[in-house]
């Protein structure tokens, strides 16, 4: 009998089983417990190990009413591997208006007018010393920290040994992000809006697949490095679905907003344009999501296989 189910007496006197319920997959996007019911073994009925037919209601959603494989009840896996990819669709789709359609300088027009026709806050209190300087220093040592965590994890006597793959994947997805955005500005080749003539700078702009004339020097501000340091926590979404599902979506409001932060705080003093902080958002996602299906997906499978031999949910 699966767990939470029940059994109850007819009025004949048979014994009948009444539906249960099963914990739904954190990567189906419902950590919610889900109703089931026995497999049917003709149109409309269930069948009891120890019972006659038992009608199913008619009201129960379509998913429960035709098994699905793997746990029953629970939504196909592949269904919920393509919802993650969602976002990088709305990435895409603000990448058109930012590059080709003039986005970008759209917006960056407008920031340099309304600080006076100079980058003012370039050198401001709050976007230079507090969320450049102090926010990059508190970010590394959020990272030492959850390194420390993972560490006690892997300690023989630690009862949060379970945690240990968990925190290893936020770890190294957090470090790959960063890393993978700061490899790609090494070659990019990009200026910052405060090196363009247009902005009170000295160079021509010169896009991201066009040949920078000679003599020019190099620019280092593609894709945005100061916002993955906090894109790179996106990856908490994962960390917490594998860990307390209902939780994941604070896990992404936490990246989301610290990314958010970081690159305004950085369009405001002239380091990027808007499509610099996208492209630096898709990196992380994408780094995330790979890493999850490498690291966590598997491990969260076998779990569920194993739980299904054992004739649990």
């Amino acid at each position: 009998m699966r767990m939470g189910d029940a059994e109850r007496v007819s009025g004949r006197g048979v014994r009948q089983r009444e539906p249960g319920f099963i914990l739904g997959h954190g990567a189906c996007g419902d950590s919610d417990r889900i109703p089931t019911y026995p497999s049917r073994s003709s149109p409309g009925q269930t069948r009891n190990a120890d019972g006659p037919p038992m009608q199913v209601p008619a009201n129960a959603p379509p998913l429960l009413r035709t098994p699905q494989p793997g746990i029953p009840g629970a939504c196909p896996p592949a269904v919920s591997l393509w919802l993650h990819l969602l976002p990088l669709a709305g990435l895409g789709v603000l990448l058109v208006w930012a590059g080709p359609l003039g986005g970008d300088q759209w917006l960056a027009d407008r920031l340099y007018a309304w600080e006076g026709h100079a980058w003012s806050l370039r050198n401001a209190w709050i976007t230079d010393t507090v969320i450049h300087v102090a926010g990059r220093n508190l970010n590394v040592v959020a990272w030492l920290v959850l390194f420390g965590c993972w560490v006690l994890a892997c300690l023989p006597s630690s009862r949060r040994r379970a945690l240990r793959r968990p925190l290893g994947y936020l770890l190294l997805a957090t470090l790959v992000s960063c890393l993978a955005v700061s490899w790609i500005k090494s070659w990019s080749n990009m200026d910052c809006p405060w090196d363009l003539l247009r902005y009170g700078g000295q160079k021509a702009f010169v896009g991201l697949v066009e040949l920078r004339p000679l003599g020019m020097g190099r620019g280092r501000c593609f894709p945005a490095g100061h916002a993955s340091g906090g894109y790179a926590w996106m990856a908490s979404y994962f960390f917490l679905l594998a860990v307390a599902p209902r939780w994941r979506w604070l896990g992404l409001g936490i990246g989301v907003g610290l990314g958010l932060v970081f690159g305004i705080s950085q369009q405001l003093r002239g380091a990027h344009f808007l499509s610099h902080d996208l492209y630096t958002a898709g990196i992380c996602w994408l780094v995330a999501f790979a890493l999850y299906l490498a690291i966590l997906r598997p491990a969260a499978d076998a779990g569920r296989m194993a739980r299904s031999g054992d004739g649990m949910p």
